[in-house]
């Protein structure tokens, strides 16, 4: 095993926030900082078309995150094996979705005993993250890492869905991360003329030019080095050779919400019974890691469209193909820059709800899954989210190879309230499709071809064909109580030098797409590591 210098700060993981910890955390030059990452660093991954489906374009190394496989139990979609290794993590290969959830999703975390991580507490990270395009207020920044943009085309199938949501009695808003979330309008995107800004991009390059920070790709971590209760350095493998990296000061672990328990309870901390039967020695018996897990179950409605200006009729035509290619390359502009979901509506599936439990998104084109081939016809999808689930599931080691992916039980869909809303989502997502302005554009449904009469039967569709949003959380919850892996400054509960910052820290899922409030947890972490580095 070879032996490395030591670091005052060692972060696990260059996603989504570890990119942003690399950059706070050596920003000083104060602080020697090492960044492990498991995937590489291939050039066309730090900054590419955003289009998170381009592979029907040109195949620019796209990956899913995982894959979803029908649940033998209770038919609902579960995870298989996690795969999509990248710097910037999932903000390199998404949809390119900026939201960040609603004011009550931050109230209910500080409300559960995370003192410092209501709403008013959290606004100024994500002003310091942003350099945003149109808006410049109490809500939002201008100069930060991450750009923020408006989709630079509007589309007429999205202004018919406004206009749909219109007649159905659902308001426009403008800003959706503004005042109120509630309402309908253009997703604003990670985005600077037509190309992503991943947190490689926005974060770590900028900061690769630092003598104080080091960053290890191909590293994969395998456990977390103790010296009795402090955590003094991480093991990983590199080119098959086993190393050790030491920390004088903070081991952080920002591996998400699957690779950092999973690291946890390779290193011992996890569900003691589990650990003993799979002869990991128990360093401390934490049945809260690994626990928790939450994620967006959607549904889909799928039609064919009275117009050929959907991705189907560009992909399906060389000519109209090469249009696009030279549209994007001399105007930034056009398919290649569309967002996984363009339009975007938030709405409450009760009446007098006083926030909005769905999101229907708007999505440009078709297919019979995520990630296959497009139809061959004109189309476009409207997907369903469910927003605040209260289905829980885990993520748990299932061998003591660092190696060996984690199984992942996601448990969807498996409390009455998550069916009834996503149920009664549907049906709303049906109905601004019927209305006039959208019902114009639909030559024919195509999935479901009919629409259900019963619930039940919506139900059974949502099981079988139903899929997941790539937003898995809240596998180290952050809490105040005996059973929370980390507290509210993401300390890992009864250690020294070890912390968590990422999206497994949630303790409720947020109230739309992830990758935001990722950034966010990257930066309030980082000034907390900070200030109690000043301490010592």
């Amino acid at each position: 095993m070879q032996q490395s210098d030591e670091f005052d700060f060692i972060v696990v993981g260059a996603g989504s926030a570890g990119c942003v910890l690399a950059n706070r955390l050596s920003a000083s030059g104060r602080h020697r900082v090492l960044l492990l990452e498991a995937g590489g660093e291939d050039d066309d991954r730090w900054i590419h078309i955003p289009l998170g489906y381009g592979k029907h374009f040109s195949n620019p190394k796209v990956n899913w995150l995982y894959q979803c496989e029908p649940d033998e139990k209770t038919g609902s979609r579960s995870i298989a094996q996690p795969r999509g290794k990248v710097l910037g993590g999932t903000s390199s290969i998404n949809g390119t979705v900026y939201v960040r959830g609603q004011h009550e999703d931050y109230d209910e975390w500080r409300n559960l005993g995370n003192a410092g991580w209501g709403y008013a507490e959290v606004l100024p990270y994500f002003r310091k993250s942003e350099d945003n395009q149109r808006w410049s207020n109490e809500y939002h920044g201008v100069g930060g890492p991450l750009c923020v943009s408006d989709p630079p085309d509007p589309h007429p199938l999205c202004e018919a869905f406004f206009a749909a949501a219109d007649e159905c009695g659902y308001p426009r808003n403008p800003d959706v991360n503004g005042a109120t979330q509630a309402g309908f309008g253009y997703n604003q995107v990670t985005q600077r003329r037509g190309r992503r800004c991943s947190t490689a991009v926005g974060f770590l390059r900028p900061a690769l030019r630092r003598s104080n920070l080091s960053v290890v790709t191909d590293a994969h971590a395998t456990r977390i080095l103790f010296s009795g209760r402090r955590a003094s350095g991480i093991e990983y493998l590199r080119g098959g050779a086993r190393e050790c990296a030491h920390a004088r000061g903070e081991v952080i672990l920002a591996a998400g919400a699957f690779n950092s328990p999973q690291l946890l309870q390779l290193s011992g901390l996890g569900p003691a019974s589990l650990l003993q039967a799979l002869g990991i020695p128990v360093v401390a018996d934490m049945p809260g890691v690994g626990a928790n897990l939450q994620d967006h179950y959607n549904g889909r409605l799928v039609f064919e469209c009275a117009e050929p200006f959907t991705l189907n009729d560009v992909v399906g035509s060389p000519m109209k193909k090469l249009r696009e290619g030279l549209r994007y390359y001399l105007m930034r502009k056009g398919f290649l820059t569309m967002a996984a979901s363009t339009a975007t509506g938030f709405v409450a599936t009760a009446p007098g709800a006083s926030r909005p439990d769905v999101q229907i998104g708007l999505v440009l084109y078709s297919t019979d899954k995520f990630g296959d081939t497009l139809h061959r016809f004109s189309g476009f999808t409207l997907l369903v989210r469910l927003l605040q689930p209260e289905s829980r599931g885990t993520v748990l080691v299932k061998s003591a190879d660092p190696l060996a992916a984690p199984v992942i039980r996601p448990n969807y869909l498996s409390t009455a309230k998550d069916c009834d809303v996503l149920v009664a989502g549907m049906k709303i997502a049906r109905r601004l499709v019927d209305a006039g302005p959208m019902r114009r554009y639909v030559a024919r449904a195509h999935e479901p071809a009919h629409p259900f009469t019963r619930d039940d039967e919506w139900l059974q569709y949502l099981r079988a064909r139903g899929g997941i949003s790539f937003h898995p959380v809240g596998t180290c919850r952050m809490g105040s109580d005996a059973a929370a892996v980390v507290d509210e400054r993401l300390r890992v509960r009864g250690f020294k030098g070890l912390r968590v910052v990422d999206a497994s820290i949630m303790p409720t899922l947020v109230s739309g797409n992830t990758n935001a409030p990722t950034i966010m947890i990257g930066e309030k972490g980082a000034d907390m590591i900070l200030e109690d580095a000043g301490r010592d």
